[in-house]
């Protein structure tokens, strides 16, 4: 079994938790709600009244996380079933509907499902960058988002820089250049450790939604 088998993973009860909570020290679920917190009390928001699209919920850490401060609704997101099973076995309080769906190919009723819950949120947090949510699953998760909604997700720190191939760079600078999103909050910070113990550093983002994302997005960011 390899670390990035989560299909695997999932199905064993704590092993998830032990392998990257427990023995790889990740920080970053308690870190992204922090300075999602921090940015809704710097403007007076309360955090209870958030509706959370989840992405790349997984099973349910970052969840639990968000529901213990008492967000308002709670819709996990995830491309793998094992990832809501893991969820519902784990975690069954925590999530108020959750979806198992690839988000580049979403059907007419996944669509209507999800615009129904009227979300003003969106976080993914270990889920950016590595193909599971390529930018356009990004993209489309983020037109669920209400205009003035936030936007807390975490992303490693290489997929910020111009070397990147994933297309993250390339996506979060056009965001920020073309006013779609204002950002509020962005640090580097210890994610976890590796196998081999070195320290793995990602970048922590909150930004507040403008505007919808022009129909034309991922078209310019491919010219």
């Amino acid at each position: 079994m390899r670390l990035h088998d989560y299909d695997e993973l999932y199905k064993r009860p704590g092993l998830y938790e032990q392998v990257y909570h427990d023995r790889l020290q990740c920080t970053s679920p308690v870190k992204v709600d922090g300075i999602l917190q921090s940015a809704l009390s710097a403007v007076n928001e309360p955090i209870t009244e958030l509706r959370v699209f989840d992405l790349g919920a997984g099973n349910g850490i970052m969840g639990e996380t968000l529901k213990s401060h008492g967000v308002a609704r709670l819709v996990g997101v995830d491309i793998l079933p094992e990832a809501q099973m893991a969820a519902f076995r784990d975690r069954p309080d925590v999530y108020d509907d959750y979806h198992v769906v690839d988000l580049t190919a979403l059907s007419p009723e996944t669509t209507a499902a999800l615009r129904g819950w009227s979300f003003n949120c969106l976080t993914s947090v270990a889920a950016l960058g590595f193909g599971d949510v390529p930018p356009l699953a990004f993209i489309n998760a983020m037109r669920f988002i209400n205009t003035g909604g936030w936007l807390a997700i975490n992303i490693k720190e290489t997929f910020l820089d111009r070397t990147d191939r994933s297309g993250f760079s390339t996506l979060v600078r056009e965001l920020i250049a073309s006013e779609v999103i204002s950002v509020h909050h962005l640090e580097r910070y210890r994610h976890r450790l590796s196998m081999e113990g070195r320290q793995l550093f990602y970048f922590a983002l909150v930004a507040r939604l403008n505007g919808p994302v022009p129909d034309d997005f991922m078209a310019r960011l491919e010219r």
